[in-house]
């Protein structure tokens, strides 16, 4: 989650910097209409001007003229008023940037899939971002290279190999007793369930463990949550001026330097469990509680030839660590949270899915195996529903073209940053029959397998597409299938009184509810 971030909650600002921006925006205005007077009809200057894909009228420096009455941080809602008008690939400009953005199903598989190698670079992350990634060393935001492929491809055959995945289903029994006995305890109580923060918990748990190995205790386990939390919306708020960053450094120096510290902070929690792992590995250490193999162990073997060599710092793993956390965890709570959240509007999907669970595993059965899984249809349905209704991100990681590239009749300058509109492509109504509507049958009634990695073709894209889809795709269906189909096993989901679900969406690390879920539960079987 890194580069740019679309967020529609523009941070205070104090009246002195309304004062700066406004001198500043004078000084741009005044080079802008230089520019244009002296650049005549009749100019030497006749170089044949590119022609990109269409967007709003613009003016050097500034960028389109639309930011001065509308904010950057209303981005989706003008590029659904600016497509009627110019077509499913717009460009922008904010200040002396441009930005492309894909809107047709079709034009990102022919963009993602087709021209693949092309469209699979990273434009240069903004200071945050920076911090975040170790200057772009981790697998999200690496340039299209050998080592972002020695990363992917570490992580693909070392941890998310499906023989690696079926090793940790002892851990993933683990982590639903805890879930169970802790949601008992609200059943028992009557106390509602504050559904988003609880299972982001327990998923932070689970993928801890997947990262070093070691079943933390919960104190500790939620430290380290906390701090996590904190330093991607803290990103998330200093990126709010994407394309002036020195000035915003400049500017929000406390905020700056409170990232920079809660960073360090992360680091104080995960560099002991990297060296744990470490001395482990050297023989220094013995302990029951390290013997999983995990995320880190792959890590410390790794070599970089391209680079003569060299193994990872301790401060890039740090950032592949809280990488594979909040791809794990922040996401798939998410999207559990908006898929409960149905649930629990339409009952009737919730009782028609119980009663397929209870077909399958029997009345008498103690869980969900995830042998059972393959079996349950209308949970698979429900799952890619939620997902295409849903989505966790509203836009994949910005893309970057490798070199000029004519994409439909536009060129594309080499280093443009591609946007895909991941939302808008889930919910077209050219492909999709009353887009809106939750609706799982449709993944039961049309007769057609939806190919979710949008290798044949694609219909929706949560998890991206072509070289730089999510990496954790299997992983992730498996989580939401096995702890949705225990947690509707076990418990029933009801609204609280006086209360009703709102799908209104808000931006924050992830797209979440506005109004966060709380959920009353009662035991379905004792």
């Amino acid at each position: 989650m890194h580069g740019i971030t679309f967020s529609p909650d523009f941070p205070s600002m104090d009246s002195w910097f309304f004062i700066f921006t406004f001198f500043l925006f004078l000084i741009c205005l005044a080079v802008a209409l230089n520019r244009l007077i002296l650049t005549t009809p009749n100019s030497t200057n006749k170089k044949k001007k590119r022609e990109l894909p269409p967007g709003p009228p613009s003016i050097p420096i500034l960028g389109n003229l639309l930011w001065l009455t509308q904010s950057f941080f209303d981005l989706e809602s003008i590029l659904r008023q600016l497509r009627p008008k110019y077509g499913p690939i717009i460009s922008l400009r904010i200040c002396s940037h441009t930005l492309i953005f894909i809107s047709d199903a079709s034009l990102a598989h022919k963009a993602l899939v087709q021209n693949g190698s092309t469209f699979s670079d990273r434009p240069p992350a903004l200071a945050a971002g920076l911090i975040l990634s170790s200057n772009q060393n981790n697998i999200s935001a690496a340039n299209y290279g050998p080592f972002w492929r020695l990363l992917r491809r570490n992580l693909m055959s070392e941890i998310l190999h499906p023989s690696r995945v079926k090793s940790y289903s002892q851990d993933r029994k683990w982590a639903l007793e805890l879930m169970t006995e802790k949601l008992r305890r609200h059943a028992d109580s009557s106390e509602p369930v504050c559904v988003v923060e609880f299972f982001h918990y327990f998923m932070f748990r689970l993928l801890l463990l997947m990262c070093f190995g070691q079943k933390l205790d919960e104190n500790t386990v939620k430290k380290m949550e906390t701090i996590h939390r904190r330093v991607l919306v803290s990103i998330m708020k200093f990126n709010f001026y994407p394309f002036l960053p020195k000035i915003g450094k400049l500017i929000f120096r406390k905020r700056w330097n409170d990232l920079v510290r809660m960073r360090r902070d992360q680091a104080k929690f995960f560099i002991p469990l990297i060296r744990a792992r470490k001395d482990r590995k050297q023989g220094l250490e013995e302990d029951n509680r390290t013997s999983v193999f995990c995320y880190v162990d792959s890590l410390l073997g790794l070599e970089f030839p391209d680079e003569g060599g060299r193994k990872l710092t301790e401060g890039e793993m740090v950032s592949l660590c809280s990488e594979f956390l909040s791809a794990g965890a922040d996401t798939t709570s998410t999207s559990l949270e908006w898929i409960i959240a149905n649930l629990v509007k339409h009952q009737d999907m919730q009782q028609k899915l119980v009663e397929e669970l209870v077909g399958v595993v029997g009345e008498e059965a103690e869980k969900v195996e995830e042998e059972d899984l393959n079996e349950l249809l209308y949970l698979k349905a429900v799952i890619m529903e939620g997902l295409r209704r849903h989505p966790p991100g509203h836009f994949v990681l910005p893309h970057a073209v490798s070199e000029d590239v004519t994409f439909e009749g536009y060129v594309i300058p080499k280093g443009t940053m591609v946007n895909f509109t991941v939302a808008d492509i889930g919910r077209d109504e050219k492909v999709w029959e009353e887009p809106m509507a939750f609706r799982p049958e449709r993944f039961l009634d049309s007769g057609e397998n939806v190919d979710i990695t949008g290798s044949r073709e694609i219909k929706m894209m949560p998890f991206g597409a072509g070289r730089r889809m999510c990496p954790g795709l299997n992983l992730a269906m498996l989580h939401l299938e096995y702890f949705v189909a225990n947690m509707m096993r076990e418990f029933e989901w009801k609204t609280v009184e006086g209360e009703e679900v709102y799908l209104t969406e808000k931006q924050e690390v992830t797209i979440v509810m506005k109004k966060p879920l709380k959920a009353k539960i009662t035991h379905r079987r004792r």
